[in-house]
């Protein structure tokens, strides 16, 4: 019902095609991880794990991967339940830099490699919303920093696998499962989950000739 409904609002229709021309050239596959309590929610969540994978998609191969561990400011201690959840223990964040530090490396490290020289040369892919269009507001708000025009706008893979298999998932592990692949480390690891979301990237293309284009778009208005 829920990938009919998509199907039906966004007014796209699947067409068979071969040799799909995608309109980026690199797919910029992030998966945020931040801090989380079981019983409340943390105000603010902050950044813990900013994982970013480049894939090419003109042969589907990974050319580069940034990395990196955060030190959250406000609750510095991760609670028990977040490192059950994550994999991320406290020793892993203590000795890394807070995230305005992380954050102008990552920008850099796009800069440099040209990623957005022009800006559509790339996009940015994420599972659900939730990163660009929740999460990097607040903790930009939380620390006072500009969200630069490239992170406005992204591809959310759950929404080009409903368009391509007619699917809507309901997780990333049921896009895992549908495509019957393997599930590659420990789930809401972001590392391990940007993995997945190559895994899930390429199959798209090679057995459903997807096509990767903007799917979300930045409202300021309501941050």
């Amino acid at each position: 019902m829920a990938h009919r409904i998509f199907l039906e609002r966004s007014g796209i229709i699947p067409k068979v095609v071969t040799n799909v021309a995608q309109k980026f050239k690199y797919l910029l596959v992030i998966d945020f991880e931040a801090t989380c309590d079981q019983k409340k929610l943390l105000v603010p969540q902050e950044i813990i794990e900013f994982p970013c994978m480049v894939l090419d998609t003109d042969d589907l191969k990974v050319k580069n991967v940034f990395h990196r561990y955060v030190k959250p400011r406000i609750n510095p201690n991760l609670t028990s339940f977040c490192t059950e959840l994550t994999g991320i223990l406290q020793d892993m964040v203590d000795d890394e830099d807070h995230f305005p530090v992380v954050f102008s490396q990552f920008c850099t490290w796009l800069k440099d490699n040209n990623y957005f020289d022009p800006i559509d040369k790339s996009a940015f892919v994420t599972c659900g919303n939730w990163d660009l269009k929740v999460m990097l507001p607040n903790q930009c708000a939380t620390d006072n920093l500009q969200i630069p025009e490239e992170f406005k706008q992204w591809i959310n893979l759950k929404e080009t696998f409903c368009v391509s298999c007619k699917y809507f998932p309901r997780s990333l592990t049921d896009m895992i499962s549908h495509l019957e692949l393997p599930f590659k480390g420990r789930l809401h690891s972001g590392i391990s989950d940007t993995t997945n979301m190559i895994q899930i990237i390429q199959a798209l293309c090679k057995k459903h000739e997807a096509q990767f284009i903007i799917t979300n778009k930045l409202d300021e208005k309501k941050i």
